[in-house]
């Protein structure tokens, strides 16, 4: 027999890998038994492993220290963690065990920094950089941060008229970083990124405004690549553009000290994922490092800004498959107990492919299926053809006396703040349980419920009906 589900991906990909094994014919999701917590906390459930978080901090750092090493590379380099990705304090505590920076992008992501500063996560020397176009209140509160004695906050100007706000209201001696905007990928609808300052104005903007005595000082030339660092022609391409305005600005400004490269690593979005990340560090830190000693200017620190990259892969959302519905002759409707559409909105947005899973049955045949929501709207389904591949998930009976389980992983960037944590969800689909899972000291699996699943009390309370 070789149309088992075990069949079909033993034959297609290389398994057991990296995060994913079978015990029987049972997941285990990075030595956890999924099983074991459905048993516990029934579905669904939206799960966060916190020792994936460090796992990917430590790989990225060590493979930019031994490029740099390699290459003989004399700036340093400094991992920051984006916070808009996901801001719940179990992450930034996970994130702030392993010696990182912050990246805010908002107003109120300044708060969060006032937040673990009074709970002593963090001290006024973490380098928090501040991203993102500033509306007056993200004006005012980086102002605030910086004038309370916070030592490293570096303000990134997205347009020239920032940066008069800060010589009104900023009373203390403050780095000033610069975003250059980049050109979007020629399949992009837009050529251009709205963020940032045009590259041909940057020179001139900065000739006109950090020549002088100032109690501010140009620190850091910032770019972002809205595909992530990727091995294309256009990657490389908006890279060295990146670093000839740093090397023009270097040859101006010696205070200048730090390329931050912006844009994220991929996480694995199959079982099929390939990427040499390894090859793409070394490729970024050789073309700064030769760039650099051909222009005769020292090699800046580089910054970069991972928030899906640390944080995605410690997710999965876990659902049970609550009937199978036959609506043509090819179309086999697996139906969810819940929305894809409120849980993983980027499957529905954005088309984002995700790690689809069965949890249980993977000695059962496989058959072709759809995965569909609950919701009324005919866009609750995870749409495979946007994504060029067909689903498979086992077959079952439904009187068996065990469901079939099926999840999807590495969902741990911004779907929470993407869809909203505990607020309203289309047609009243409750936002699920979630759970976070860890080691103890001695390596052994521990689990807490975060939230319960929402129920009708607290939604009719956001409604005002309470």
């Amino acid at each position: 027999m070789h149309n088992r589900y075990f069949d079909l991906i033993d034959q297609t990909y290389f398994f057991p890998q990296d995060g994913f094994d079978l015990e029987k014919d049972e997941l285990i999701f990075n030595g956890i038994p999924i099983m074991n917590l459905i048993e516990k906390h029934g579905t669904p459930f939206k799960m966060t492993y916190l020792p994936k978080i460090g796992d990917q901090i430590k790989k990225a750092k060590n493979l930019f220290n031994k490029s740099m090493k390699s290459e003989s590379y004399d700036g340093k380099y400094y991992y920051c963690y984006c916070t808009k990705c996901c801001h719940f304090s179990y992450v930034l505590e996970e994130v702030l065990q392993h010696d990182v920076q912050l990246e805010t992008s908002s107003a109120f992501d300044i708060d969060l920094i006032q937040s673990l500063y009074k709970n002593g996560k963090i001290d006024k020397d973490r380098i928090i950089v501040n991203n993102g176009f500033k509306t007056k209140q993200y004006l005012h509160n980086i102002s605030g941060l910086i004038n309370s004695g916070f030592k490293n906050v570096i303000p990134v100007l997205d347009n020239i008229y920032e940066l008069d706000y800060y010589e009104r209201m900023i009373t203390k001696k403050c780095k000033i970083g610069v975003r250059m905007a980049t050109e979007e990928e020629p399949t992009f609808e837009f050529y251009t990124s709205r963020l940032g300052i045009r590259s041909s104005d940057i020179v001139k903007f900065c000739k006109e405004k950090f020549k002088k005595k100032s109690k501010f000082e140009l620190y850091m030339l910032h770019f972002f690549v809205d595909t992530g660092i990727k091995d294309t022609t256009y990657y490389w391409g908006e890279l060295k553009k990146g670093i000839k305005t740093y090397v023009e600005l270097k040859k101006l400004f010696p205070t200048l000290k730090a390329l931050n490269i912006g844009g994220g690593l991929p996480i694995r979005n199959s079982l099929g994922f390939e990427y040499d990340y390894k090859y793409m560090i070394s490729q970024i830190v050789k073309i700064i490092k030769e760039a650099c000693e051909e222009e005769g200017v020292d090699d800046p620190d580089i910054f970069t800004e991972f928030g899906k990259y640390t944080v995605g892969e410690s997710g999965a959302s876990i659902f049970s498959i609550l009937e199978q519905k036959q609506q043509n002759d090819s179309e086999v409707w697996y139906m969810i107990d819940n929305s894809l559409m409120n849980t993983l909105p980027d499957s529905w947005g954005i088309a984002e492919r995700f790690i689809l899973l069965p949890i249980n049955k993977w000695h059962n045949e496989y058959r072709r299926v759809n995965i569909g929501g609950l919701t009324c709207d005919n866009s609750d389904y995870y749409n495979s053809e946007a994504q060029n591949q067909q689903l498979f998930l086992p077959s079952y009976d439904r009187r068996d006396k065990e469901p079939l389980y099926m999840g999807f992983f590495h969902t741990g960037a911004y779907q929470d703040a993407l869809s909203g944590y505990g607020g309203i969800k289309h047609c009243l689909i409750p936002s699920p349980k979630h759970i976070i899972v860890d080691r103890d000291d001695y390596g052994n699996i521990i689990d807490w419920v975060y939230s319960d699943e929402q129920n009708a009390k607290d939604m009719l309370k956001i409604l005002g009906y309470n």
